[in-house]
């Protein structure tokens, strides 16, 4: 198990990347502290871990309030005694040309995406300090690698998840702490809905064009990222820090491939 007797307190834990990673982790023989501001979620999830012999409790927190993660960090700690991994990965998706998105719409995005990675390693770094170390993943996107139309403002909150997890990183890394973060391409979890529900019938045709974006051909899956998450937090990562890790089916690497006449390969 790579993550045996750790003690892991990951955000966004009751549905999608969130959620499989939470399953993971308690698969991997970490306690798990599943964060959600959808407690019932939450909840399900450490059921779910405790039902196949992990150990995991849950809390309902917004990541945006301050009161909220100190309680979630000093809770987790009281619970096991340590935090050895913070898994930052609550988020929301906001869509549409920059001329109409709302300043609520703006102050809600950055106080979830990028306030709340901030406040959650504000609040865990200190804990992290007095074992000796420990390892932080942030959830950024591959639209924190690049623009992308439309998607401006989620472009800039993700950018600053990627910015601040390099600069924790260097901050950090004399005392033990890695600081990572993974940047997924489309991945098919509740987040897209507010995307695919404006496409109406369309919601396939719209799905399938996003698949085909991707060198891979398809989109992502949670499991998948979570997979990624799991290596960044165990100590088969020792040695990594500051790593933005793309998990897109190639999508920044470039535009999928056509194949040309008379070019086998």
């Amino acid at each position: 198990m790579r993550l045996k007797e750790k003690v892991a307190l990951i955000t966004g834990a009751a549905s999608g990347i969130g959620k499989s990673t939470s399953l993971l982790f308690g698969q991997e023989g970490a306690k798990v502290m599943c964060v959600d501001i959808n407690g019932e979620g939450a909840e399900r999830v450490a059921h779910q871990i405790a039902d196949t012999g992990g150990e995991a409790a849950s809390l309902t927190v917004d990541v945006a309030k301050e009161e909220d993660v100190k309680r979630m960090v000093s809770e987790t700690v009281e619970r096991w005694g340590r935090l050895d991994i913070l898994y930052n990965n609550a988020g929301i998706g906001v869509g549409g040309p920059v001329t109409q998105v709302t300043e609520e719409e703006w102050d809600r995005l950055i106080n979830i995406n990028l306030k709340g990675v901030f406040l959650g390693c504000k609040h865990a770094i200190p804990e992290m300090l007095k074992q000796g170390g420990g390892a932080i993943v942030n959830t950024a996107s591959d639209a924190g690698l690049r623009g992308i139309a439309w998607l401006s403002t989620y472009c800039a909150s993700k950018g600053g998840v990627v910015l601040l997890t390099k600069s924790l990183a260097v901050e950090w890394a004399s005392q033990g702490i890695r600081v990572n973060c993974v940047c997924p391409g489309v991945i098919q979890t509740p987040i897209l809905e507010p995307f695919l529900s404006q496409a109406g019938t369309g919601r396939e045709a719209v799905l399938e064009r996003m698949a085909q974006m991707h060198p891979l051909g398809r989109v992502g899956q949670p499991e998948e990222v979570a997979q990624a998450v799991a290596f960044l937090a165990s100590d088969e990562a020792s040695f990594i820090t500051g790593v933005a890790l793309p998990v897109d089916g190639g999508l920044e690497a470039g535009p999928p491939m056509q194949r040309l006449g008379g070019i086998d390969g």
